[in-house]
């Protein structure tokens, strides 16, 4: 069975001239403020508006918000660490299940960089500055994904 002509499409990392929205949780915020550092460390190139909120719980809100304010992205971050009740359970599943919701309703980018861990150590490292913090991730994820969307609606 032969295979007719394969068009690869790939978005490239090139963040010059686009408006991404950052929302980031202030709960966890020794985490959460390296992984917006290493948001922001790769958005050199595009115009940034960060907004803090309380909890992981509410990025969705937000991230939809910013949205509406014309973000060609937005990068959700947040550090949910498990406890001793099943809190941990309920806020990493709605978070999760709150941005896919946004982005799909509305067809713009979300990324997720929302620690999701079991232990707050495994949470640290992956906020530490470097090639494997997650907030750097996300936001090369959200620019990826634009300039991928941006291809295919060409």
């Amino acid at each position: 069975m032969s295979v007719g002509p394969v068009d690869a499409v790939r978005g490239d990392f090139d963040a010059a001239g686009l408006k991404i929205g950052v929302a980031v949780a202030t709960f966890n915020s020794e985490i959460t403020d390296g992984l917006l550092e290493g948001a922001l460390s790769v958005l050199d190139d595009a115009e940034v508006t960060v907004v803090r909120v309380a909890g992981s719980f509410e990025l969705p809100v937000v991230a939809k918000a910013l949205i509406a304010k014309r973000c060609d992205a937005v990068v959700a971050l947040g550090a949910v660490v498990l406890g001793e009740t099943d809190h941990y359970e309920h806020i990493a599943r709605e978070t999760a299940r709150g941005l896919q919701d946004v982005m799909l309703e509305t067809g713009t980018p979300v990324s997720f960089g929302v620690l999701t861990v079991r232990d707050v150590e495994h949470a640290k490292q992956r906020s530490l500055p470097g090639p494997t913090n997650k907030g750097t991730e996300a936001a090369q994820a959200a620019v990826r994904t634009v300039r991928l969307l941006e291809s295919l609606r060409d």
